[in-house]
């Protein structure tokens, strides 16, 4: 079998994360799941540029040489150097691509290029960093080399380190492989890290959660022990593009998508640019592009005309299925299911309740009471017919009173609400209610996707088909904070009047340039900032949606004892 065709052996990388932190390990290589922000980029832009970088750094003296040419002051040659050296060992399960080694007859010098700048402690380097220089020694030694050193070559600060290559050194590091190859074949996601400077700037914190789940996990036991840092996303910088212009393509230049119609150019956006492509009725995309987003991870959602959410196209991004095995678990457990359910109905009871005391004109203090009677009663409800029942009631209560909330500047159109109807919505209140849970939905199912879920099986939604359960169970509790946000919004302050709306007799739609508004409203809520209840730092509702479902999975999987919904004061 050939080294590319070993799948259980270990790249030497994984032995400096491994080493860096267990859990990282684990997600990364076991998992599957990845993220990338500003350092990552700046660690691949700084090894694209390696072989300028780097020369010269392995000569013997302060001046740079070319590999050949002889020192001027005694005559002898520089080391040969050779660059992304592939090597494997069969004992060790290892392999590896060495960014440069140096050899002077049977000696060699692995030389690893690191971004940043040297360390200010007594070694002027980090563990991992010397672990992974002995393992890439290991290699170097299984095929009949001498090495006694390698070189770190920080580029921040342009400086190479000499690390010496000692047997306490070795022992370590053939210690952490053993333990990385029993941690591959391991289905138990390790701890997180608690208080670690490591977690800062690490690309996966916004997939590990570690001050988040610590918080959760142990705020019974020592409230005042885990301080919750703010969580910054990896890649929050991106949008999703939706594009709704009928007839239209999505095509791929470079790492671009363009967006054109018979021939003329709408859009060209870059890939980096796009956390999503959205795809509001008849728009195609090309071959090319869906080759491109699968790549990259980016989800392509696919809408009907009538705003119908019927399908996902996404990259194969994961390789496990742990995740989905313990949710399938829960999900065949009547107790949990019922435990996530009274989460899901008494967090969107509490925020309807809260949007609309913030926002009613008149709403009456019974209705209030009422509302808050049924969240408590959901907290201890005992079946899911029983919470299925409180949830209509306290929907009653609020979408009986929602146009309270409703005072449009524009006096071009009068937007009534009497009651909530859909499959078609029969007035533009409810037509932006509809197109905007249809949006949400999406969202949602994407975060779940990327948390390694299945959108499909629910707990407190029944699975049917074609039907996202778990989405519309994730959904809930942002049912209020975001759609009927953005919806009071758009009407009170003006964005769409009558212009944006087609009215029949039985259904009511957005017109194109009403969905664009909605859209661009839909877009800002998302992307405001909210203080979150349980972690006290600022987050925007978009990573919010992201949070709460990596929290599902780590309730799935055993590590939090309960999923708790997010709520607004």
């Amino acid at each position: 079998m050939s080294t590319a065709e070993r799948t259980d052996w270990l790249p030497v990388r994984q032995i400096n994360e491994f080493a860096y932190c267990p859990r990282l390990f684990h997600l990364m290589h076991v998992e599957g799941l990845w993220a990338d922000n500003a350092f990552t980029e700046e660690g691949r832009f700084v090894h694209r540029r390696v072989d300028r970088a780097i020369d010269g750094v392995l000569d013997r003296g302060d001046g740079a040489r070319e590999p050949g040419e002889p020192d001027a002051a005694t005559g002898d040659e520089a080391p040969k150097v050779a660059r992304s050296v592939s090597l494997a060992s069969e004992r060790l399960g290892l392999s590896g691509k060495l960014d440069l080694v140096a050899t002077d007859g049977d000696e060699a010098v692995p030389v690893e290029t690191k971004r940043g700048r040297v360390p200010n402690n007594e070694q002027r380097s980090w563990e991992p960093e010397r672990v992974q220089l002995m393992a890439q020694a290991l290699l170097l030694r299984e095929h009949g080399y001498r090495v006694t050193r390698g070189v770190l070559y920080y580029a921040g600060s342009r400086t190479r380190v000499e690390v010496p290559l000692t047997r306490d050194l070795e022992q370590r590091t053939l210690g952490l492989i053993a333990a990385a190859h029993q941690a591959a074949r391991s289905r138990e996601l390790p701890p997180p890290l608690v208080d670690s400077p490591k977690c800062v700037g690490c690309s996966l914190a916004g997939i590990c959660l570690p001050d988040e789940t610590n918080a959760l996990a142990y705020s019974a036991a020592s409230p005042d022990a885990h301080v919750v840092r703010r969580l910054y996303p990896a890649r929050d910088d991106a949008q999703p593009l939706y594009v709704q212009e009928q007839g239209a393509q999505v095509g791929r230049r470079g790492d671009a998508l363009v967006v054109r119609k018979e021939r003329r150019e709408l859009a060209k956006v870059p890939l980096k640019d796009v956390s999503e492509l959205v795809l509001l009725g008849r728009v195609s995309v090309t071959p090319s592009a869906i080759q491109l987003l699968c790549g990259a991870g980016v989800p392509i959602s696919h809408f009907s005309g009538g705003h119908w959410f019927y399908g996902i196209t996404l990259g194969i991004t994961l390789r496990n299925a742990y995740d989905r095995a313990a949710q399938f678990a829960a999900a065949a457990d009547p107790e949990r299911r019922v435990a996530l359910a009274r989460q899901i109905v008494a967090a969107k009871g509490a925020n309807q309740r809260t949007l609309l005391r913030r926002n009613g004109t008149g709403v009456p203090r019974r209705v209030l009471d009422q509302m808050k009677f049924f969240v408590q009663r959901a907290g201890a409800a005992g079946a899911i017919d029983e919470l299925l029942g409180i949830e209509g009631n306290i929907a009653r209560l609020y979408f009986g009173h929602f146009e309270a909330m409703l005072s449009p500047r524009s006096g071009r159109i009068t937007f009534e609400f009497t009651a909530r109807n859909r499959r078609p919505p029969r007035d533009p209140v409810n037509a932006l209610l509809s197109f905007g849970y249809a949006i949400l939905a999406k969202d949602c199912t994407t975060a779940l996707l990327a948390a390694g879920l299945d959108p499909y099986w629910g707990l407190f939604h029944e699975p049917r088909h074609g039907r996202p359960a778990l989405a519309l169970d994730l959904m809930e509790e942002f049912r209020p904070l975001v759609v009927d946000s953005a919806v009071l919004t758009a009407i009170n302050t003006g964005v769409l009047d009558a212009r944006h709306f087609v009215i029949g007799e039985n259904a009511c739609s957005l017109t194109p340039a009403g969905r664009k508004k909605f859209l661009q409203t839909y877009a800002a809520r998302l992307d405001q900032l909210v203080t979150h209840p349980l972690f006290d730092y600022r987050c925007s509702w978009r990573q919010a949606i992201r949070v709460q479902a990596r929290l599902l999975a780590r309730h799935f999987r055993g590590e939090l004892d309960e999923y708790r919904g997010m709520t607004t004061r």
